[in-house]
């Protein structure tokens, strides 16, 4: 039988997972009498979670939003992803990156050993760019990151888009060197060995191979940040960004949309509200026509603000498409 500690800890997380939960339901996934379920509830309460008794035919539990915050209680994958969190919103350069950092040291500072060593072993950046979920298997993750901090190749196998593993081709060796999120997703930034580059491989698609390589010495990115570097990268660029202004053509424009329809299809762009329903949006592309048919993709009333080539842009566009829809009606 778990003890009360483990018991209490796995009690809280069955109330976060849903509002309400019968006291008979609780005690049979804890395995304990509905008397230790009380038993428990109670030593929740006098840790100050406000945890309510709800009325009904079975009777039951549920945990309210408290106006203290009381100890909080992590299994080890929860605090390691915590961690995590925090590690990566201490580099976005956003509003909460010093309280994120000073957060994440006092996380640091309460985890146990074990768990303290796989925190410290993971580097991550951030890149800025739309929220985009991508799940990635956290020993993949921990594996990854470890071959980072020992500065050992990595050997993997990599998945294409589709999900099939290369055949025709022995495993991947690289140096692993930076670990970045954007969008939700997760990039390993590594020299490939088998062609002496720099090269990006999407986490989701990895898995590492044991044993692994020979140590290897550091490597500096190209122009030295590696958030540069990746962005630049992703654009198709072949030297770093140089920031904002390094898309060859960029603009400005107001979508009668609201910021929450926008931000997650935005990319890398500045997205900023200004209330009533719509929003300045700031973007770039690789030509000025790409760039009106990005914007144009929303499917909301634009207002150009400028430069005048993005106006002109959207008038090309707009005379593409008509002479498409032309076409198409002498199409039997």
């Amino acid at each position: 039988m778990p003890t009360t500690s483990s018991r209490l800890l796995t009690l809280l997380s069955l109330l976060q997972a849903r509002r309400d939960w019968p006291a008979t339901v609780l005690a049979d996934r804890l395995e304990v009498s509905d008397r230790t379920v009380r038993r428990d509830v109670d030593r929740l309460r006098e840790m100050g979670y406000p945890v309510t008794s709800t009325r009904g035919r079975e009777g039951g539990y549920r945990l309210e939003a408290g106006a203290t915050l009381p100890p909080l209680l992590f299994d080890d994958e929860q605090a390691v992803a915590l961690a995590v969190a925090l590690r990566t919103a201490a580099g976005t350069g956003a509003d909460v990156e010093e309280a994120a950092t000073r957060a994440l040291a006092t996380v640091r500072q309460l985890l146990p050993a074990r768990l303290r060593h796989r925190v410290d072993a993971l580097d991550v950046r951030a890149v800025p760019g739309a929220a985009v979920a991508d799940p990635v298997d956290p020993d993949v993750l921990t594996a990854v990151s470890a071959a980072i901090r020992a500065h050992e190749v990595l050997r993997f196998d990599y998945r294409s888009p589709g999900g099939q593993r290369a055949e025709s081709r022995g495993p991947r060796r690289a140096e692993p060197h930076h670990l970045v999120t954007r969008a939700g997703h997760w990039y390993l930034v590594a020299w490939d060995l088998d062609v002496d580059d720099w090269r990006t491989f999407r986490l989701d698609r990895l898995d590492p191979r044991t044993p692994g390589g020979a140590r290897f010495s550091r490597r500096e990115v190209p122009g030295g940040d590696v958030v540069d570097f990746v962005t630049g990268r992703w654009r198709g660029a072949t030297a770093p960004s140089t920031g904002p202004g390094a898309w060859p053509c960029e603009g400005e424009v107001i979508l009668h949309a609201p910021l929450r329809d926008v931000v997650p299809y935005a990319y890398d762009g500045v997205v900023e509200d200004l209330g009533d329903g719509r929003c300045r949006v700031v973007l770039g592309a690789w030509s000025w026509v790409g760039l009106a048919a990005t914007l144009g993709r929303f499917d909301v009333e634009i207002e150009v603000i400028g430069p005048a080539e993005l106006t002109r842009a959207f008038g090309e566009l707009a005379g593409r498409l008509a002479r498409a829809a032309a076409s198409a009606g002498g199409v039997g």
